[in-house]
């Protein structure tokens, strides 16, 4: 190669990276931020619903969950500034907690109405 080839690689890549990198963890489809991982969540319960993956007992513990993350995260963002680093952190691994709930509940093959 030349060093106008290498140079002219250099520069495209330099044109079209940045983008790509800026977009961040989110650009992999994951959702980005606490709200958006809740509505992620929201969605997968309404789907194990709609499927007849969720009994209604499941349905009831899975609802009582994230309304405790979401009564926790409300008081984290009435005290301060936002969200500090250790109160993200916690918010996180309750929902990580959930998301690994919804999964068992999901495939544990108990159907609404008790499978008669």
């Amino acid at each position: 190669m030349t060093k106008r080839t290498v140079l002219v690689t250099v520069m495209t890549l330099g044109l079209f990276a940045p983008p790509a990198l800026a977009a961040g963890p989110g650009a992999a489809g994951h959702p980005r931020g606490i709200n958006a991982r809740q509505e992620n969540q929201k969605d997968r319960i309404q789907a194990g619903v709609k499927n007849g993956e969720l009994t209604k007992g499941e349905l009831d513990k899975l609802r009582a969950d994230e309304a405790g993350i979401r009564a926790e995260e409300r008081v984290y963002r009435n005290s301060g500034d936002g969200l500090n680093k250790a109160e993200r952190k916690d918010l996180e691994k309750d929902l990580d907690k959930t998301s690994k709930e919804i999964y068992r509940l999901k495939h544990n093959n108990r159907v609404p109405g008790g499978g008669k």
